[in-house]
């Protein structure tokens, strides 16, 4: 059942910080500025020639640092309570203490116009904190400028759906809070629309429909066995459940849900986490210890690649090589071929320490095509060239450890 209450918005110890004079600030070659409102630009902003990119690292003790990868300058952001667990929409950093999620404005964003694309450059912000209990899921669009913004807390069984323009001019406006019964669950957005997870016995079982205000729409919504993991395709928003996956789109405006089954007779472990290529159609998972899940959202199929060793992570790149990245608990990350499941090359063990340690939780991001691994424990950022033949082309090392890694600008 769901339950809403009045927002509740903590600004963080640090307040607002807004870093003018940002080092990487003229990264690239600044286009004119756009007017405000439209392809995604923002007052303020510059518009590039190319895409911004930056590597947000979150140290232990809640330093942000931004890392351009176009001049390789180094900015302190500011503080954020230590976290657990970062994820990002292009754009803003999503930071989990399991007491509330800060977020950070990266300054940095790409409008997808499908058949081009516009580039934004702008000052990073330090915004503040959404207040809840437990840990923090977050779900976001493939827009950091319109739409929402979904978060749900574990501990409380909140369901948070932020206005994402808002956010994008540094206001933190919530849409709704909703009360559900804790379970680790999750708010999806699409459109003027959210998905929420339902739980039964303290696990979600289902997922129910709500329009932006936080009503539910009578009769919509699907069962959804033990949902865990969700990600935003080209196609539409993904929940992973149990016995498959169900995708949401929109219909003349409407959400539709589909159901997308597992191969009949599979024995290989549901995927419970999503990773690819911003603005693909085709998702990675890992298949528990027999392999890698791959979801065509587009094709609406499952393909389990074989794989010959564990694996801790996995993402699509989705290119026309069908390139498929993932991360052996071994340290070492692997080059796949997304047709066949042979491997194409791999690095040696990057991050065996880390893995082996407490020291912290290392990440891959795919791009294109180029792909971003922390080393909490080495101390170090890799990017590597998978189609270089896993390549490490550059390793910058870090004052403190990474412990959290996303990847802004796309």
């Amino acid at each position: 059942m769901l339950h809403r209450t009045s927002p509740l918005l903590a600004p963080l110890a640090v307040a607002v910080l807004m870093l003018a004079g940002c080092a990487s600030a003229d990264a690239g070659t600044p286009a004119a500025s756009p007017a405000s409102g439209g392809h995604g630009a923002v007052d303020g902003a510059k518009e590039m020639s190319e895409p911004p990119l930056a590597v947000v690292t979150i140290d232990p003790g809640g330093v942000v640092r931004q890392l351009d990868l176009l001049d390789e300058t180094v900015a302190e952001l500011g503080d954020v309570p230590a976290a657990s667990r970062a994820s990002t929409d292009g754009r803003h950093v999503f930071a989990d203490s399991g007491d509330g999620l800060a977020i950070v404005d990266s300054g940095r964003w790409t409008w997808d116009h499908v058949d081009h694309f516009h580039y934004y450059l702008a000052a990073p912000v330090m915004l503040g904190q959404v207040a809840g209990r437990g840990p923090a899921t977050v779900a976001t669009t493939s827009s950091s400028t319109t739409g929402s913004t979904g978060i749900f807390f574990a501990g409380s069984g909140e369901a948070v759906l932020l206005d994402t323009a808002a956010m994008s001019k540094g206001e933190l406006v919530e849409r709704f809070r909703l009360e559900t019964a804790p379970h680790d669950g999750m708010a999806v957005p699409i459109g003027s629309y959210a998905l929420v997870t339902q739980p039964q016995g303290g696990v979600a079982a289902s997922v129910s429909i709500v329009d932006e205000d936080g009503m539910p729409q009578p009769g919509a919504g699907a069962d959804c066995t033990d949902a865990r993991g969700t990600v935003t395709t080209r196609v539409g928003a993904v929940i992973g459940c149990a016995d498959g996956a169900l995708l949401a789109t929109l219909v003349d405006g409407e959400v539709e849900l589909e159901r997308i089954p597992y191969p009949e007779g599979t024995t290989a472990p549901p995927a419970t986490a999503f990773a690819g290529r911003d603005g693909r159609p085709t998702v990675a998972g890992p298949a528990g210890d027999q392999g890698i899940w791959l979801l065509d959202t587009r094709a609406r199929t499952w393909t389990l690649l074989a794989v010959d060793r564990p694996i801790v992570q996995a993402t699509a790149v989705d290119d026309e090589a069908q390139h498929v990245l993932a991360l052996g608990a071994d340290g070492r990350v692997l080059v796949i071929d997304g047709t066949t499941g042979a491997l194409l090359a791999q690095t040696e063990p990057l991050v065996a320490e880390s893995l082996a340690t407490d020291a912290g939780s290392p990440t891959l991001v795919a791009d294109q095509p180029r792909a971003y691994l922390n080393g909490p424990a080495e101390r170090a950022v890799y990017e590597i060239d998978f189609a270089d033949a896993a390549r490490i082309s550059r390793t910058f090392e870090t004052p403190t450890s990474p412990a959290l890694l996303v990847v802004t600008g796309r």
